[in-house]
C-alpha cells in the first residue's frame, strides 16, 4: 500500500492492489511523501466509496476542513455504528463531517439556530438522539464547544438518515415536519397546548410515524370495521372533524392520503388529549 496523495496529517489517498482508497489514522501522513509505504499499524479506517462523486467530495472535505472537526465526526460515526450494531451508509462521512464543521464554526461565533423539530426528533429517533447526546459530550471535551439540544437533534437526523439508507435527509425531514404540522393543527383546532414530554404525546407521534410508513409501503397493520368507524365519528365528533382537517392538509401539502380508518385512530388520540391532563 503506497501513498498516492496526502490530504492532511491524518488522511491519505493510497493505491492498494490497483485500487484507490482513502485511509485515516492519527498521524498517518506525518513526514510522508508520494510513493512512500503506508504504516498499516496506523490505519484506523479505510474507505472504498462506490460513488465516485462522493469519493471526490470526501477527498475535498479531508483537505479543507479542520482536522480536529473531521476526527470528532468520525468518532461519532464509529460510536453510532457500534451502538446501533450496523454499518451505516457511507454517504454520512461527507454530509455529516461537512454539517458538523459548519455547525461548530457557527456556534463558536455565538450563532445558535433553533431546530423546530427538536421535540419530534426526541420521540421519533430515541436511539439516535441518545447518540447525539454522547456526541455533545465528546464535542465539549475535544473542541470546547457546548452544543445545544437543537444541534443534538440535527446529529440524530443525520444518523437516522444514514442508518435507513435514505440517501439525503429530504424523506426524514418530510416525515418529521408532517408530524409536527399535524400536532400544530390539533393544538389550533382544539385550542389546547399539547405537552411534548407526556406519554400521550409520545403515543401519538409514534403512532403517526408507523402509520405513515406502513401506508407509504402499501401495508395494512390493523383493521377497523364500518360499525366502529361510525361509532367513533358519532361519539367523538369534534375530534373526528379535526382529524378530517389533518387529512385534507397532508393531502394538499404532502400529497399523502390517510384512509378513513386511520383518521379514526387519529381521532382517538385527539380525544385523549382533549379529555386528559396532557393539556394545559
Amino acid at each position: 500500500m503506497k501513498v498516492k496523495k496526502i490530504l492532511n496529517n491524518n488522511a491519505l489517498v493510497v493505491k492498494d492492489r490497483g485500487e484507490e482508497k482513502i485511509v485515516l489514522g492519527s498521524g498517518i501522513a506525518f513526514q510522508k511523501k508520494k510513493n512512500d509505504i503506508v504504516d498499516r499499524s496506523k490505519i484506523e479506517k479505510i474507505f472504498v466509496m462506490k460513488d465516485s462523486s462522493e469519493y471526490r467530495q470526501f477527498e475535498e472535505i479531508l483537505k479543507t476542513l479542520p482536522e480536529d472537526h473531521i476526527q470528532v465526526a468520525e468518532d461519532i460515526i464509529s460510536y453510532a455504528e457500534k451502538e446501533l450494531g450496523i454499518k451505516i451508509n457511507e454517504r454520512i462521512h461527507v454530509a455529516f463531517s461537512d454539517h458538523l464543521s459548519f455547525a461548530i464554526e457557527r456556534l463558536s461565533k455565538g450563532m445558535v439556530i433553533k431546530n423546530p423539530l427538536l421535540q419530534e426528533v426526541k420521540v421519533l429517533y430515541t436511539k439516535e438522539f441518545q447518540i447525539g447526546r454522547w456526541a455533545k459530550a465528546l464535542i465539549k471535551e475535544k473542541l470546547k464547544i457546548d452544543i445545544p439540544e437543537d444541534e443534538v437533534a440535527n446529529i440524530a437526523l443525520h444518523i437516522h438518515t444514514a442508518k435507513t439508507n435514505a440517501g439525503d435527509m429530504t424523506k426524514t425531514l418530510d416525515l418529521t415536519t408532517m408530524i409536527k404540522d399535524i400536532i400544530e393543527i390539533i393544538e389550533d383546532k382544539l385550542n389546547i397546548k399539547i405537552k411534548d414530554e407526556t406519554i400521550s404525546y409520545e403515543r401519538l407521534v409514534n403512532h403517526l410515524r408507523f402509520a405513515i410508513q406502513h401506508i407509504e409501503s402499501g401495508e395494512t397493520f390493523y383493521e377497523m370495521d364500518g360499525e366502529m368507524i361510525s361509532l367513533i365519528k358519532k361519539k367523538f365528533g369534534q375530534a373526528f372533524m379535526c382529524a378530517e382537517e389533518i387529512g385534507a392538509f397532508v393531502k394538499r401539502e404532502y400529497g399523502f392520503e390517510f384512509p378513513e380508518k386511520e383518521l379514526c385512530y387519529i381521532t382517538m388520540h385527539i380525544q385523549r388529549f382533549y379529555q386528559r391532563s396532557a393539556v394545559v
